[in-house]
């Protein structure tokens, strides 16, 4: 949502705009860390367990697609510990949620929010030939997202070990 951004400006429910800081970027989840200074308290939603998130589960995804401000869709975990690769840097994303709340373009970053209200994950993209939903969207784990925190603030990146050994070979 941020990559080659001049300027990033968050605009909260209530209509204030706040022009963000960017603090860290990790292309292995997609994600990005913003700071906004801002007067007084801000909204929040509290943050899930995504290791307790089970298969079925009723959740709703909160978004913007097509430029449709606050749009919420409805559905449920259809399965956990996909993996796909990202089609912005080609890198593999693992671990992710599967759901069938509808994520258009445009909801990519949004909560996934479960029945409690609280966030289990970061809405990622669509599995999709035609480029519209197929029942098939993705989201970052919310504990995935807790874990590259620190990173993020320390570091402005994750850093994962590498081994530095690459296999081409079949196997019969």
């Amino acid at each position: 949502v941020i990559a080659d951004a001049k300027t990033i400006l968050v605009v909260l429910n209530d209509g204030r705009e706040f022009e963000a800081e960017l603090i860290g970027t990790d292309p292995g989840t997609d994600l990005a860390l913003l700071k906004i200074e801002a007067r007084g308290k801000l909204p929040f939603a509290a943050m899930g367990d995504s290791n307790a998130v089970e298969v079925g589960e009723w959740v709703v995804a909160i978004g913007n697609p097509r430029g449709l401000d606050w749009t919420v869709t409805a559905g449920v975990v259809s399965a956990l510990g996909r993996e796909t690769v990202s089609q912005r840097t080609g890198l593999s994303i693992r671990g992710l949620i599967q759901t069938d709340a509808t994520i258009n373009p445009g909801n990519s970053g949004g909560p996934l929010l479960n029945a409690k209200g609280e966030i289990i994950g970061i809405n990622e993209m669509i599995l999709s030939t035609s480029g519209g939903s197929q029942g098939i969207g993705l989201a970052v784990p919310i504990n995935l997202a807790k874990d590259i925190l620190d990173d993020l603030v320390k570091h402005g990146r994750v850093i994962r070990p590498w081994l530095g050994v690459e296999l081409h070979m079949e196997i019969d």
